[in-house]
């Protein structure tokens, strides 16, 4: 079995005229939710074996402090290709990790994020219907999906049982 998570970047600041997206930083609010999507990992032992995270600064910073809540420091990999990728190109990209990474995790934005979620659970998982993703993958969301295959190329549309829906707003 594999396990992919995938993290939308915090809420992101938007108080610079004229900075760049790419180098838009969190709001405090996206900082807040950050800290408690860490909590949660560390509270339930769901550490990724690999993070691929992007190279925008919000995406880096959400990860930064969901990191300091945790036992260790995962390892990660930033990657300007998550920055804005749709869900065609993020599903090549897990499909080309190595086995040995068991569960994975993705820090990424949306909309790929919400695309690549209903493309690998299917429009019709009543699970996605009852936890709200069918409808929006809000910023510093995590989304738990396990996918019955002993190797990430196996992965499939359709095939992710979804294991949980994280909404900072839900949490604590």
């Amino acid at each position: 079995m594999r396990e992919l998570m995938l993290l939308r970047h915090a809420k992101s600041a938007w108080d610079v005229p004229g900075l760049e997206d790419h180098e838009r930083d969190l709001a405090p609010r996206g900082k807040k939710a950050a800290a408690r999507i860490g909590r949660l990992l560390a509270e339930k032992g769901l550490l990724p074996d690999l993070v691929l995270c992007s190279t925008a600064k919000r995406a880096v910073r959400t990860l930064e402090i969901v990191q300091e809540a945790l036992p260790r420091r995962l390892p990660v990999r930033f990657l300007d290709a998550l920055y804005l990728a749709g869900e065609e190109a993020m599903l090549k990209l897990v499909r080309a990790q190595d086995d040995t990474v068991r569960r994975l995790a993705l820090v990424g934005h949306d909309p790929g994020f919400h695309r690549l979620a209903l493309l690998l659970v299917g429009a019709a998982d009543p699970e996605a219907a009852r936890t709200g993703l069918l409808r929006k993958f809000p910023t510093g969301a995590l989304l738990h999906l396990a996918f019955p295959v002993e190797c990430w190329a196996g992965i499939a549309p359709g095939t992710a049982r979804l294991l949980a829906f994280y909404k900072p707003r839900e949490l604590d």
